[in-house]
């Protein structure tokens, strides 16, 4: 099941998201979200690991029809207050979700799998409730900003400390083995230099889009359908001649099929 959050966590999480980083990446998560999944109005879309709602929110605004599920009953209450009746809301696990297979158009991860003991269980999951796509958005373990985040995390406090972080390689392979071989698109964030921070309004923490493996953020979106490949062989053996075709229990030689002295069911008295 992974890490769960408590309060403490979720205040520490919460500062993060608030941080010049933690906007940016929102406004990245936005246009990722728009590029790759390409949401119509009111489809149904499904926050796996939705914490307190923030992407929720997010997705609301763009007109879709939203639900959300965490495994912290602290964060499900929090969500809660802030989208009341706007949102379907539940305590569940990401392995084990409680909706009909396609009851969703739509399913997003973000900063979910890097908490998640088993994720392979939970991108199958996604793929089944999801008619159309899954989107999941994560740091990357490639990136300079969690390797210099990790090496600072013994003399500061850094929110994913503790998880498992996956490069843009593994986590499309984790996505393959859970759905098949099913078409990845992706794309990469990366913040600006802290210098540029200081220029002006609009580049705090501005977050690009880019692609390149190695970005601070990874978004991929995985299509959820599932293809059949066929291999023709030529035939070698020769087909043997058909029998004469039956109708009513009854050949054309007027031989009746049925067993014993009684009727077939279907077949005519001689």
């Amino acid at each position: 099941m992974g890490r769960i959050f408590d309060i403490h966590a979720a205040n520490h999480y919460r500062a993060w998201q608030q941080s010049l980083k933690g906007k940016a990446m929102d406004r990245w998560l936005e246009e990722s979200i728009l590029s790759l999944l390409k949401p119509q109005p009111g489809e149904r879309v499904l926050d796996i690991g939705c914490g307190e709602g923030n992407h929720l929110l997010l997705l609301n605004r763009l007109g879709l029809s939203i639900a959300g599920i965490d495994a912290s009953p602290y964060m499900v209450n929090r969500a809660t207050e802030r989208l009341g009746n706007r949102c379907e809301l539940k305590i569940a696990r990401a392995e084990d979700l409680p909706f009909e297979d396609d009851e969703f158009d739509l399913a997003i991860m973000v900063n979910t799998v890097e908490f998640l003991e088993t994720p392979v269980e939970a991108f199958k999951e996604a793929g089944r409730v999801a008619r159309r796509k899954v989107f999941v958005g994560t740091l990357n373990n490639f990136s300079w900003y969690c390797f210099s985040s990790k090496a600072m995390s013994p003399f500061r406090r850094f929110p994913f400390q503790d998880t498992h972080f996956y490069s843009l390689w593994s986590l499309r392979a984790l996505i393959q083995v859970a759905m098949g071989d099913v078409p990845i698109t992706w794309r990469s964030g990366q913040f600006t230099p802290p210098f540029m921070w200081k220029i002006g309004p609009g580049f705090e923490g501005l977050c690009r889009q880019l692609h390149i493996p190695w970005g601070a953020f990874l978004g991929l979106s995985a299509e959820t359908k599932y293809w059949v490949r066929t291999d023709q062989h030529p035939l070698k053996v020769a087909l043997k001649k058909t029998e004469p075709s039956v109708a009513n229990g009854i050949t054309r030689e007027g031989k009746n099929l049925g067993k014993g002295r009684g009727h077939h069911a279907g077949s005519l008295p001689l």
